[in-house]
């Protein structure tokens, strides 16, 4: 059966990924700043995560699904790190995330069977060098979806993908060429970096019905980083 979901950010990445999953199966409302990407039959809502008051009467009058896709790899020594910078990291990856939240809730509580995707890092599990500033913002997600989580069980449930890096364009600065991408593939036990498919095959996942028993978790999509050590 076709399930509304909407997503913030989709023109680009995981969440451009994502919409490419399941356009064709459901019906897509892309919350973001630009349109380009898109596929036709995607409704689209001009809107900027840190800046904007999501307008619900684009929406239909209940919500099955909610991805919130923003997020920002600022990755420095601590050191060089001012306290703007942390600030700026909490906004859009969490201080957004709630607003937007608390805008949908009352779309995704009324059929009493819904799913909201978060995302965070491998960062935040391991403890990585120069993320200290995003693994604090990916942190406060965790701990705040598993509350969520535990609130609203079992009405809607609430999960968290935590990848580790993946080739998109907001890891650009990272993976600008094949030697670094060789590179920091061969950090990952499966020894190649993450792809926005397979993030949005996760995610896809977990927004569909018939894999309605799992809430509350936080799962590493990370090419066995957070979890396996074959002593390299």
């Amino acid at each position: 059966m076709s399930k509304n979901i909407l997503l913030i950010g989709g023109s680009h990445g995981i969440g451009n990924a994502i919409v490419q999953h399941m356009h064709q199966d459901h019906n897509l409302f892309v919350a973001s700043r630009e349109n380009e990407n898109l596929p036709d039959n995607v409704t689209h809502i001009s809107f900027d995560a840190t800046t904007d008051e999501l307008d619900v009467s684009q929406l239909p009058e209940s919500l099955d699904g909610f991805v919130y896709c923003p997020g920002s790899i600022n990755l420095k020594p601590f050191k060089m790190l001012k306290q703007e910078h942390f600030e700026d990291d909490m906004n859009i990856n969490f201080f957004s995330l709630l607003k937007v939240t608390r805008t949908v809730l009352p779309l995704l509580t009324k059929d009493g069977n819904s799913s909201i995707v978060y995302f965070s890092t491998v960062a935040v599990g391991t403890g990585m060098p120069f993320h200290t500033s995003v693994a604090a913002a990916k942190g406060a997600i965790e701990g705040y979806a598993k509350a969520l989580a535990a609130e609203y069980a079992p009405t809607v449930r609430v999960n968290v993908v935590a990848p580790s890096l993946v080739d998109t364009p907001l890891a650009g600065r990272l993976l600008n060429n094949d030697a670094k991408k060789e590179k920091m593939g061969d950090l990952h036990p499966l020894k190649r970096v993450g792809t926005a498919d397979d993030i949005a095959s996760v995610t896809k996942f977990l927004l569909e019905q018939n894999n309605g028993w799992i809430t509350g978790q936080v799962i590493g999509v990370d090419g066995g980083k957070s979890t396996l050590n074959l002593g390299n």
